[in-house]
Formats: C-alpha cells, structure tokens, sequence
C-alpha cells in the first residue's frame, strides 16, 4: 500500500530497521518450532496412509471369510446333489442312465474337491493377512503415539510463541505500511536472498555487520548522515549507522518487553 504521508529518509530507515528487528525476531520464533511443523504434517499423511491400508487389509479379509462361506455352502449344495444322484441310480432302468448319473456324481466330487482346495489356499492366505495386519496396526500405533508425542511438543511452543508472533506479524504489517512499495520491495527481496533473512543492517567496526569487507570512511560519513538510503556493495544489504540501530533497538526491545 502507497504511504499516504512523505517520509524523510531517516524516517525511513528507522521504519525499515524497525521492521528488520520485528521480522527477524518473527523468524527466531519460527526457529524454535523448526521442523516440527513438517514433521506434524508427514506424520499425520502417514498415519492416514497406514490406516488406509489397514482398513483395505481387514475389507479383503473379510472378502475371504465371505468367500468361504460361499465355498462351504456350495460343498453343502454339492453333497446334497450327490445323495440326490446315489438314490436316483437305485432306481436307474439301464446302464446309460447309471453312467450318466456315475458322471454327475464324480463331477460334484471334483467340484467338492476343488472347493476344500479352494478353501484350504483362502485360509493360508487369511492367515498371511491376519500377521500382515498384526504388523500393520502395531506400526500404525507406533506412528499414532509418535504424531501424538509431536503434536504436544509443537501445541506447547505454539502455547508460548501464538500470541507474541501474532503481535509481531501485526507489527510487521504496520510497519510495512509506512514504507514506500519500491522500498518495501527491494526490502522484501534482500531478506529472501541472504541466508539469515537480514535486509537492513548496521555499521560495526567499520564494516556491515556480518560481512568482512571495510565500508570507507567518506561512505561511512553519508551513512552516519542519513540523508539517502546506501546498500553495501558486496551483500547488497541496506546499511544504517549504529547509533540509528542502537536507538531502535531500545525502542523495540521495550516493545518485545511488554509481550
């Protein structure tokens, strides 16, 4: 958002060293909770992973058990053609319908034969699933009881850091809503380059801080004069001088205090 009131350019480098200090104590805070978050987030797509299979595991189980009640009740229907068959053939009057009902009976044989086979590999196989998910709802407790653990751990840094990080994120917005949007940008895209999210830094032992490479004293001077806004050459980095940083840095230590 355009500021609506024109700054002097010390103005601005205090709001922009100010949003510095807030958002970087923004990011020790998430810091702090490091990967927890992500490890959160795993757990729980794995847990929701291994209870899908769990679930599929005991549907096909059951699919078995069906299968071979099926398999039971076709043996019971097969018996019973063959009592059938045997009392028919006592009443057969020649050897053609003997056969025939000889061959229907070895065909529901067979058909019994191959059910109790049947059934024999079904069973195998329930018992192979049945260790399968033994295996499977211990790993799913196992990861249940790890996601918990991680859960309470991130809820109780969440307890502590939530209503500071939510301040210093309103913060961080007000703030940004005193800088010009070229600024604000050039500010925003610094912070994503470097390493530890440092945008606007200050002068220390005459160089910027965190950077070896001697800032000269005349550059030195018309940072320390705060009449433009200077970048370090090598870092890129928005340089204030220390007693501008020293100054807001009290400022914004009395705020964090009042968290």
């Amino acid at each position: 958002m355009a500021n609506t009131k024109e700054l002097s350019v010390e103005e601005k480098l205090r709001a922009l060293y100010d949003l510095q200090l807030i958002d970087s104590r923004i990011d020790e805070i998430r810091n702090v909770r490091g990967e927890l978050p992500l490890e959160v987030e795993d757990l729980e797509d794995e847990v929701a992973g291994l209870s899908t299979r769990l679930d599929k595991l005991k549907s096909d189980l059951e699919s078995i058990e069906d299968q071979i009640k099926e398999k039971k009740n076709a043996i019971d229907e097969h018996k019973t053609a063959i009592k059938k068959y045997t009392e028919q053939q006592k009443n057969v009057r020649n050897n053609r319908e003997f056969n025939s009902l000889t061959k229907e009976i070895e065909f529901q044989e067979l058909e019994i034969q191959l059910a109790e086979k049947h059934i024999k590999e079904m069973k195998a196989s329930i018992e192979h699933k049945k260790e399968v998910i033994g295996q499977s709802q211990e790993r799913l407790e196992a990861k249940q009881n790890h996601l918990d653990h991680k859960k309470s751990e991130l809820g109780a840094i969440m307890a502590e850091t939530e209503k500071e990080e939510n301040f210093l994120i309103e913060k961080s917005a007000e703030y940004q809503g005193q800088i010009e949007e070229r600024l604000l940008a050039a500010y925003k895209r610094i912070r994503t380059s470097v390493r530890n999210g440092l945008a606007v830094v200050s002068i220390e032992r005459g160089a910027s801080a965190g950077s070896f490479f001697t800032i000269p004293p005349q550059t030195q001077m018309e940072i320390a004069s705060r009449k433009k806004i200077i970048t370090d050459e090598h870092s890129g980095r928005i340089l204030v001088d220390s007693t501008l940083a020293d100054e807001e840095k009290e400022k914004m230590e009395q705020l964090f205090a009042k968290l």
